[in-house]
């Protein structure tokens, strides 16, 4: 069989050692050595350009169904909970908690619940509810239910490293939230982070006020991929008298789009986290959709507010 082999970039380094043993088993292996974010991004174009008959997609979980043979092999991690421990202390006054992790350790999501309940916790876990699959996972564009658990719980942790990951979750909640980090041995409350992440957004809003060309982004990532959005948002645009054009591309290159200098302000469709994480990679304000439709709304009040005055008393 011919196979094209995928791999995120923590894992690129251990392509060769899978693609000798497949070769072994008698297949024609290629690896793939684009940059991946994620199983939103199978590289299927690639593959059918080669030819190939599967994707072996490492590192991540099913995120949708596609029209190719994709096979998922999850990346697992036995961490070490040691650190749930440590947490005790910043939760003690927190009696009803939610237990979020990522594909790599939610395996031992069992364990977790079972630790902070024998500590006279009531653990709820996140629900798929959405592009995720499994109970307790989170993914940095899928938030699970944590919305609709804010409203019973006392407070969220999460299991596992870095920011990434929960940030989605915690922009959309209001509870005390933990990172019980396992590589680190370390408990860390990362609420102050959602007035952060609110001031950015609100000074991106104001800096795309007087906007009248936006560039609306379209990613052609298979699990990214919404023109409908972007069709529907480049109407909404010209219905206000301004203009707007769908910018294509498979992955963004931030220095091509600060060389479209007619835009004075752009809009993600693709990967939501784009408009969270990388607007100080663009030199003009970088909108989520919902961001963008509160700029039109604060542009209508402001052109109301002018007309009024004009037509008022002199």
């Amino acid at each position: 069989m011919k196979i094209l082999l995928q791999f995120p970039e923590g894992l690129k380094q251990e392509a060769l050692a899978h693609a000798k043993r497949l070769e072994a088993e008698g297949n024609e292996v290629f690896v793939s050595a684009s940059p991946n974010f994620g199983a939103c991004d199978l590289a299927i174009d690639e593959a059918k350009k080669i030819g190939a008959e599967k994707i072996v997609h490492f590192g991540h979980a099913e995120f949708h169904r596609v029209d190719f043979n994709v096979e998922y092999v999850e990346y697992r991690i036995n961490a070490s909970l040691d650190v749930l421990g440590k947490s005790l202390d910043a939760l003690k006054d927190c009696k009803k908690i939610c237990v979020l992790t990522t594909i790599q350790h939610v395996h031992q999501i069992g364990d977790i619940a079972r630790f902070y309940q024998e500590n006279g916790k009531e653990v709820v876990l996140n629900r798929p509810n959405g592009f995720a699959k499994k109970e307790g996972q989170l993914l940095g564009c899928d938030v699970g239910n944590v919305t609709v658990l804010d409203k019973s719980v006392d407070a969220f942790v999460y299991f596992g490293g870095g920011i990434f990951h929960p940030l989605g979750a915690l922009l959309q909640t209001s509870k005390p939230f933990f990172i019980a980090d396992p590589f680190l041995n370390k408990v860390e409350r990362i609420d102050y982070m959602r007035d952060t992440y609110r001031k950015r957004s609100r000074g991106k809003m104001l800096a795309a006020l007087n906007a009248k060309t936006f560039g609306i982004l379209v990613s052609t990532k298979n699990g990214q991929y919404n023109l409908n959005l972007a069709t529907l948002l480049k109407k909404r645009i010209e219905k206000d008298g301004l203009q707007a054009a769908i910018l294509v591309s498979n992955t963004f290159d931030f220095d091509s789009l600060n060389n479209m200098l007619e835009f004075e302000a752009f809009v993600n469709t693709a990967c939501p986290r784009i408009a969270i994480d990388d607007t100080e990679r663009t030199r003009k304000p970088l909108l989520s959709a919902n961001e963008l439709m509160e700029v039109l709304k604060m542009q209508e009040e402001a052109r109301m507010t002018q007309k009024h005055r004009a037509s008022g008393p002199s």
